[in-house]
């Protein structure tokens, strides 16, 4: 046994040692790759060559037209996966962003601006990806596995209106597997977890599933906890006149999007709602929500089911929620179906079967609204 000890000393050491040795020569390799790819806009502080991975500080990307910024990164350490360095293509078996800070923008026009650059369309073809301006295809990479741990994002939405929405996310911890550049199809499976802060404290957001980052499909499931109403004021404020002083909200929903069609079935609890009485509240009147309120305890659950074709140009996400919203609330509180008729259609319609048909028809009813808006 003895005379075993001392080769198998030298053979576990010289394992060892190839181990570092292709774990730094792949870090090495990893960073002359890094610094080929870089874009405009993108600078950093310190690039440093440890032993097994490849640490990156002080990452800043600004978009080089408008100047602002979009990420802003405390540290990334980079993990290539050591057996790629002799068989290639390059493989990262490990990337983890530690503290980044992510922001992302909405003009009064609807264009986004934030970290993700938006897919080249060619025409006729769809989502053309991974393709160097030059006509060549680029470098090609594998990501195992990323992390992001203690990360942050803002929103700033000026769509909603002439002061804009702000939405601050926190505490943002994110674990996504398979990644491919340039993008293929394959499903990436993920994990976040996240807090929204608000003016009753933070709530907790936190989704599970999978996502295709080529053809958008996704199977996810989405839980939110304790999440201030007001938050999302500058979304609602068209559709309430009342105001809503307090009360948070929990959601849970399944979403899933295959082929840009979305089927999002869910539930809504609003708790400790305080509403004022004059006005109304997603078209209820809000004297009698206040008054049906008080009698559950200022809490109720509705559930609601989201369907459309995002391709669809007269489809919009905002508004088909707010209005299965507004019909499961009015049904979740009991309301009569007259009170809620009288305020979508001005009291024109007479008769419970007109009734009901009105409010089947509740779609084109805002389709007629917008069209007269117009």
């Amino acid at each position: 046994m003895k005379r075993w000890l001392i080769p198998g000393g030298i053979f576990l050491l010289l394992l060892i040692g190839i181990y570092f040795l292709l774990s730094f020569y792949g870090v090495r390799l990893l960073n002359n790759q890094l610094q080929r790819w870089g874009r405009a806009g993108l600078t950093v502080s310190d690039v440093k060559v440890r032993p097994t991975y490849l640490s990156i500080t002080g990452v800043r990307f600004e978009d080089p037209q408008s100047k602002r910024r979009l990420v802003q990164i405390e540290e990334m350490r980079i993990y290539p996966a050591f057996l790629s360095v002799l068989k290639g293509p390059l493989q990262i078996r490990r990337w983890v962003i530690l503290r980044p800070n992510f922001y992302f923008y909405r003009s009064r026009e609807g264009d986004w601006l934030g970290p993700l650059p938006p897919a080249r369309k060619s025409e006729g073809k769809g989502p053309e990806v991974g393709k160097r301006e030059g006509g060549g295809k680029g470098p090609t990479l594998r990501i195992g596995r990323l992390r992001i741990q203690e990360g942050s994002a803002d929103v700033e939405d000026m769509k909603t209106g002439e002061e804009g929405a702000h939405l601050r996310i926190r505490g943002i911890h994110l674990d996504l597997r398979e990644l491919n550049y340039p993008i293929r199809s394959v499903r990436s499976p993920l994990e976040l977890v996240g807090k929204m802060e608000g003016q009753a404290g933070e709530g907790d957001i936190t989704a599970k599933g999978w996502m295709d980052f080529m053809t958008g499909d996704m199977e996810m499931t989405l839980k939110v906890r304790g999440v201030a109403v007001k938050t999302f004021e500058p979304y609602y404020r068209k559709r309430v006149s009342a105001e809503i002083q307090s009360g948070v909200f929990n959601m849970d929903s399944t979403i899933a999007v295959k082929n840009r069609m979305i089927d999002a079935p869910g539930e809504l609890e609003l708790a400790d709602l305080q509403v004022s009485e004059e006005g109304t509240v997603l078209w209820i009147p809000a004297k009698t929500l206040v008054s049906l309120l008080r009698d559950r305890g200022h809490r109720i659950k509705v559930q609601f089911r989201v369907k459309g074709n995002l391709e669809d140009p007269k489809f919009n996400l905002q508004e088909a929620f707010f209005m299965r919203v507004a019909l499961a609330l009015a049904e979740g509180l009991g309301i009569p179906i007259k009170i809620v008729a009288e305020e979508f259609f001005g009291g024109t319609i007479k008769g419970a079967k007109e009734l009901m048909e009105g409010l089947r028809s509740f779609d084109d009813f805002l389709k007629r609204q917008k069209e007269k808006k117009r």
